[in-house]
């Protein structure tokens, strides 16, 4: 049995891209975070061919959007965004290279042996790979929007001497590493999402998945599959908002006592705390995510987390939170008084308001969480 409300737009302030994929309140871009950090930084200089070679040997990772790719040497699943320049635009980089101009510096992650993430200039790079190995897009990489004497031409059919310039040309690259703290990737999380100006901007989970590499990751990405989950989230989100609830429903099952905003921050925490499942299983949250899935479908059908047309976020870790703990305590109420507990919730002023406005703030975060165990639990 689904809460019945009138249907309405999205508030004003949501972010766009998750309302339009169905999906409120999941959007951490705007919190802030009062934590300090230790990041050191140091600047180098690479040719273009040496650039080029330490991506082909995986010592420079340019992360691609693809979830089937697995882990690689720095600890960073394989998930980015597709490689977005226009033809002109590659074209035209690479001539900026061949004509000795300067161009934009990119910026890396220092990771372990020596091996380095791309924060910044994946575009750059990319395109530098692609015109080196003669492939764009399964197409041979011909320049063509540029002046006359480059025009057609492929790597391997430069001239000698405008072929070297190019292998010569300098890129300097900004590399950072992140001494403190020690235990996670916050700093160079915090670094990556103000880089992330340009274009279509890369959302909090997005960030998340590439920097905290692990089997929770990879957990996350499964789990979105149930079948339940899938009946009551609807179509597969291209921005993973689907597996960010998922990722806040194991934090706030594992954690809410512990709920300091902002979010953003508490899920990174929950990430780095989790990431290898050695607190929590796979097993055991896979049980936990099925169990309550089943439950919540079962009892409430697919508009169990839709107070409105979009799936709420603040419904979701809620309702998801409150049902975990009366599995495991026994304590949930009867199928048909659960139905009457759910719609009661929903008629709640203070519950609503919980989950409408500020839904990040401990107090609403606390507050949602204290209505929805006094009504579905006995």
């Amino acid at each position: 049995m689904a809460a019945k409300s009138a249907s309405t737009e999205p508030e004003p302030g949501l972010d766009a891209i998750s309302a339009k994929e169905g999906y409120e309140d999941v959007d951490e871009r705007e919190e802030i975070s009062p934590q300090h950090y230790g990041i050191t930084s140091f600047g180098a200089d690479f040719p273009v061919d040496g650039l080029v070679k330490r991506m082909e040997n995986r010592d420079i990772i340019v992360p691609t959007f693809d979830p089937d790719i697995g882990d690689n040497e720095i600890g960073v699943v394989g998930f980015q965004r597709d490689f977005v320049w226009t033809k002109p635009q590659s074209d035209r980089f690479i001539e900026s290279l061949l004509l000795g101009f300067p161009v934009p510096g990119i910026f890396l992650v220092q990771g372990s042996e020596g091996v380095y993430l791309v924060l910044d200039g994946q575009q750059r790079l990319r395109t530098l790979q692609a015109f080196y190995a003669g492939i764009l897009r399964d197409k041979a990489f011909r320049l063509q929007h540029v002046q006359l004497d480059f025009r057609g031409l492929a790597y391997d059919e430069l001239g000698t001497d405008a072929r070297r310039r190019l292998d010569n040309s300098i890129i300097h690259a900004t590399v950072v590493r992140q001494e403190r703290p020690s235990e996670d990737q916050s700093g160079i999380y915090k670094i990556f999402e103000r880089l992330n100006t340009g274009g279509t901007l890369l959302q909090p989970q997005e960030i998340r998945v590439a920097l905290f590499n692990g089997p929770l990751v990879r957990l996350l990405r499964s789990l979105n599959e149930n079948e339940h989950w899938r009946d009551m989230c609807g179509k597969r989100s291209k921005r993973l908002k689907d597996q960010e609830l998922i990722l806040r429903f194991f934090a706030f099952r594992a954690r809410s006592g512990k709920y300091e905003a902002p979010m953003k921050e508490f899920l990174n925490d929950y990430t780095a705390w989790n990431l290898d499942l050695e607190r929590e299983s796979a097993r055991k949250l896979t049980q936990i995510f099925e169990a309550t899935t089943a439950l919540i479908h079962e009892s409430f059908g697919d508009r169990a987390f839709r107070p409105a047309r979009a799936v709420n976020a603040a419904v979701v870790d809620s309702l998801m939170t409150v049902v975990a703990e009366g599995i495991q305590a026994e304590s949930l109420r009867s199928p048909k008084s659960l139905e009457k507990a759910y719609d009661r919730l929903f008629r709640n002023a203070e519950y609503r308001s919980a989950i409408e406005k500020a839904t990040a703030r401990e107090e609403n975060v606390k507050l949602r969480l204290k209505k929805a165990r006094e009504l579905l639990l006995r």
